[in-house]
Formats: C-alpha cells, structure tokens, sequence
C-alpha cells in the first residue's frame, strides 16, 4: 500500500480551506484514494499539492490560473525531454 496522507491531515497541517483541496481535485489537478468515505492525498502528490498552495495562498492565484500554469509547465518538460533527445541524436552524428 502506498503511503497518504487525509484530506483533513492535510487542511490542519498547512492551515488550508477544506474547498480549496476540493477544488484542486475536481479539476484534475490533484489525484486522490478514497478510503472508507475518507480522502487521502498519495505522498508522490504532496510536492504537487505544495506548490499549488503556494501559488494559491502566496501569489494569490486562482484555480484557472494554476490550470493554465500547470499545463504549460508540463508542456515545457516535453519540450525539454524533446531537446534532449534531438541533442543526444545530434551528438551521434544524426544518422539515421
């Protein structure tokens, strides 16, 4: 079984709205298990969770705004794994 952490550990933890969880699951942002009517965040999340609260409750982003923030940055990391792979193709010369 892989370790969680509950929703409700999570709001008390970093003094949260319970909706702002809520929201971020129902826009796809975050994955969770639900357990016996209790919802619990994978720990592979929490850095996910993390820097969306930061963006929430430090930069006053709201929940269109990290979509949008989201998607390009997972955007930008296909770019990124693409360059590399036309850089290593390039290195061997590019021959196909």
């Amino acid at each position: 079984m892989s370790e969680r952490i509950s929703r409700e550990e999570l709001v008390k933890i970093y003094d949260i709205e319970i909706t702002f969880f809520d929201s971020l699951e129902e826009s796809g942002l975050l994955k969770t298990e639900k357990i016996d009517e209790v919802k619990y965040l994978l720990y592979d999340e929490l850095p996910a969770f993390e820097r969306f609260a930061n963006w929430h409750y430090d930069l006053e982003v709201n929940l269109p705004g990290m979509e949008i923030i989201h998607d390009l940055l997972e955007k930008m990391e296909v770019l990124r794994e693409e360059n590399r792979k036309l850089s290593r193709f390039a290195a061997l010369g590019g021959n196909l």
